[in-house]
Parts: structure tokens; C-alpha cells; sequence
């Protein structure tokens, strides 16, 4: 059992004991802590959160934990219910609310859950403003409100239907080329919050959806990481049915991933190559995604005409860049479509969006479309932590073993090959190091993989 405390939020496995996992007093504590940092940053009569949460089991009681807490602080809470991160990011501002709180663990298993804190922006803290809040939850600056000032709960269900009416406004988005298309998608909502909000902008879009585990039960029924090897009843799904493609989204609905009409990934990174061609080809500039995605989305960016930048992993560093650098579209590879014009942080929906209506206008299937693009394999493999792995040696020591080649080391250690990178990472999100690869062919990227895997088991044996 675990308990993840990061600048982004707390994040861990619901049970056990206090401070070892999410349990009810760490949820809490850290709702408290979250609210009072809040409060500090701006003295006035009232404070407004949104509340947002994905449907897996515990979802329910960390949100009535969390906005009760709320309520004590003295804090007015808008509660979306069931709902999706980036829908929890566009009511922030819509609302003119202090902040937000997603209760998702993302792409976790069913016993993970995690509160995801918003500024007034409707996007993540940065490091500094994180750090303040993990010293309150260790200190006992917490006040809470008296009787006659305890903030109230406003239920508002409406927000995944104004997402959506947000997401078909965008100029980009052809409303009618995608319906005269007349596409037919199969869609994993993972039987979370995915299966609402994505039929329901496909329907709207004029799509034939068939639907498949888009109940929002919480009961996933698989490994709720978008990758292929979970996916085998979404390939089955997209040839018994004949259709265009598939979709499939994580518990949060801020990864998105495809598959072709031969019941083929697309490639989960190049979800955002695909929508950055689209947006590129319509308003030329530039791109940027974490060190551990793709070269594809330099490649494509070059050849727009634009210039392509790496940020550290994490959507913070991402979106910190892409204001920096003026960028027109930017994310992660694992399936985060980031779009200024929309908001700044990972949204499937915009994603599905734009996909679209790249496809209506090339007027090619997901395959064809695909061989359009750089072929590049990767390999995403993981070692568990145990409490003797030193991290930080191990990655020096690797540092200093490659040091004649290409190196980045803003986050963990990326080499930088002529064919091919590595990079090794320990995890925000998990207990893991991370170990991508990226080459010619998937066997080249998978044996660079064990071979790093290897060298870091020597390593971490000396």
C-alpha cells in the first residue's frame, strides 16, 4: 500500500494506515491543507472550489471527505459530481471560483485514488505553490470556520454538456465535415467518466458510437492505462463492428488513444503528432512535449515550419514551456492533447475533436493516415522501487557511464542516441523508475529497454 505526496497532490492506495495510504484522515488533512494555502493567497469574504471526480469505487466517499472539509474552512464548493479532469480545469474559470480538486488517480488500478489540486486558472500548481501546501499539511496553521460561517455545497451536473459545447466552438473543429463523414467509432470509456463525456461529444459531432465499457461504475475491466496490450476487447470491438476506428480514455479523460480500422494501435504518441499536423497545418508556430515522448512531433513540427522544444515530465513543466515559447499545441505522449485555444492543460475531448476533423479532411482511413507519419517504437517498461534502490545514485551513476553522449538530465537522465534515446525517470505517480526507449523498430526499442533494465539491476547490486 501506497501514499504519494508530490507538488501536484497526494495520491495513493485507499486502506490501511494513516499516513501510509489514502486514507479518510490523509484525505482530509490534505483537503484542509489545500484550503487553507488557498485562503492565503488572496484575503477577501468568500471562496468558491470546483469539485470534480472520476467514477472508480472510493470516488464518492474522498469527495464527500474533501468538500466537507471544504465547508469547515469556510469555503463554497460547486460539486460536477461525476465528471472530467479537464472539465473540472474549464469550470475554474467559468465558475470564477479560487480553485479546484479532481479525485482521480488517472490511468491507476481501481484501488488508487488521489486529489488533483487546481489554482484559479483551472490548472495545476507549480512546484512552489505545491511545497506550500505539503509544509501546511505537516504544520497546524489549519483554522477552520465557526458555526455561522461554514461555507455550502451548490451541485452543478451541467458542465460535461458546456465542455462539450466548448470543444465544438473551437474554429478548428469542422462540426459539419464530420458528419457528412459519417464515421462509426467504438468507444472504451473504461467504465468511468470517459463514457459519458466521449459518446456524448461523438453523438454530437454526428458519429455512430458504439459503446463499450462506458458504464460509470468504477468497476474497470482492464488495466486502466491506455496501452495495447489492455486493449484486446477494443480491437475485437472495432472489426466485429466494421468501424472507422477506436477510442479509448482513461479514468480522467485526459489520455486518448486510437486504433485503426484493423483493429491496430495508432500509437499512443501519436495521438498528439496526429492533432498537432492538424493544428500546424491551419496556424503555423511551434510544439512542445515532455522529454519521453516521441521524435515523431519534431519531425512533423520541422516540417511545418515550426520549432519543437522538450520539457521535463508532468503537466506543469509542459504548459510552464508552452507559454514561455508561444506554442499553438503542445502535451504529453501518452496521449495529452494540450490546445491553448481550449485551455491549458490535457483534454481528450479536444483531442477526439480534432482528430476528426483532420480525418474528414483528409478523407483517408486511420491506417493510411498513420503511414503518413515518421515510424518511430517505443518501449515503456518500469522497475519497482523497494526501500534499498537508491534512485538518485543509480541515475548518476548511469550519467556518468554515458557521459560522451547526448545527455539531458532536467528530470532523471535522458541519452540521446544517433537512432535512438533512453530515459529513466522515477515516477510522480507511482513507486517505479520509468524506463522509455524510443528506435527504428519496436525489437530495437524493447532490447534497449532490458539493456538499460539490466545495467541499473547491476548497478543497484554494487
Amino acid at each position: 500500500m501506497t501514499l504519494i505526496k508530490s507538488i501536484s497532490g497526494i495520491r495513493g492506495t485507499i486502506g490501511g494506515a494513516v499516513g501510509d495510504n489514502l486514507t479518510p484522515i490523509d484525505a482530509v488533512k490534505f483537503a484542509a491543507a489545500y484550503g487553507t494555502w488557498l485562503k492565503q493567497q488572496l484575503v477577501k469574504e468568500n471562496y468558491r472550489v470546483v469539485v470534480g471526480r472520476d467514477a472508480r469505487i472510493s470516488g464518492s466517499m474522498i469527495q464527500n471527505l474533501v468538500m466537507n472539509t471544504l465547508i469547515g474552512l469556510g469555503i463554497d464548493v460547486i460539486d460536477l459530481g461525476l465528471s472530467t479532469t479537464p472539465t473540472v480545469e474549464i469550470a475554474v474559470p467559468m465558475e470564477h471560483a479560487d480553485g479546484g480538486i479532481i479525485l482521480t488517480a488517472s490511468h491507476n488500478p481501481k484501488q488508487w485514488n488521489a486529489l488533483k489540486l487546481l489554482n484559479n486558472k483551472g490548472e495545476f500548481l507549480d512546484g512552489v505553490e505545491g511545497a506550500k501546501i505539503l509544509d501546511i499539511a505537516e504544520g497546524d496553521a489549519m483554522n477552520f470556520a465557526d458555526v455561522d460561517h461554514l461555507g455550502k455545497i451548490t451541485k452543478n451536473d451541467a458542465y460535461i454538456d458546456l465542455h462539450i459545447d466548448e470543444v465544438l466552438a473551437l474554429p478548428l473543429v469542422t462540426k459539419r465535415a464530420i458528419e457528412q463523414a459519417r464515421f462509426t467509432v467504438v468507444v472504451d470509456g473504461v467504465n468511468s467518466t470517459g463514457g459519458i463525456a466521449i459518446p456524448l461529444l461523438l453523438e454530437a459531432l454526428g458519429v455512430d458510437v458504439i459503446k463499450l465499457y462506458c458504464e460509470p461504475n468504477g468497476q474497470f475491466p482492464h488495466n486502466p492505462e491506455p496501452l495495447k496490450e489492455h486493449l484486446t476487447d477494443l480491437s475485437e470491438a472495432v472489426k466485429k463492428h466494421k468501424a472507422d476506428f477506436g477510442i479509448v480514455v482513461d479514468p480522467d479523460v485526459d489520455r486518448l488513444a486510437f486504433m485503426d480500422e484493423n483493429g491496430n494501435m495508432f500509437g499512443e504518441e501519436y495521438t498528439l503528432v496526429a492533432c498537432a499536423d492538424y493544428v500546424l497545418s491551419k496556424t503555423p508556430g511551434n510544439t512542445v512535449s515532455n522529454m519521453s515522448s516521441t521524435r515523431a512531433l519534431r519531425d512533423v513540427t520541422e516540417k511545418h515550419g515550426g520549432t519543437y522544444e522538450a520539457s521535463a515530465v508532468g503537466e506543469v513543466n509542459v504548459v510552464s514551456l508552452m507559454k514561455k515559447n508561444k506554442v499553438v499545441i503542445g502535451g504529453e505522449g501518452n496521449g495529452g492533447i494540450i490546445y491553448p485555444d481550449a485551455h491549458y492543460g490535457r483534454d481528450a475531448l479536444v483531442g477526439v475533436a480534432l482528430f476528426l476533423s483532420l480525418l474528414a479532411e483528409k478523407d483517408i482511413t486511420v491506417s493510411a493516415l498513420r503511414d503518413t507519419y515518421p515510424n518511430y517504437f517505443m518501449s515503456k517498461k518500469k522497475i519497482q522501487l523497494t526501500p534499498s534502490l537508491d534512485v538518485d545514485a543509480i541515475l548518476k551513476a548511469m550519467e556518468n557511464r554515458y557521459q560522451n553522449e547526448q545527455l539531458t538530465t532536467i528530470d532523471g537522465v535522458k541519452i540521446d542516441f544517433s537512432e535512438s534515446w533512453v530515459h529513466l525517470r522515477k515516477s510522480n505517480t507511482e513507486p517505479i523508475i520509468r524506463i522509455y526507449t524510443e528506435a527504428k523498430s519496436q525489437n530495437e526499442a524493447d532490447t534497449l529497454a532490458d539493456k538499460f533494465i539490466e545495467e541499473i539491476e547491476v548497478i543497484a547490486k554494487v
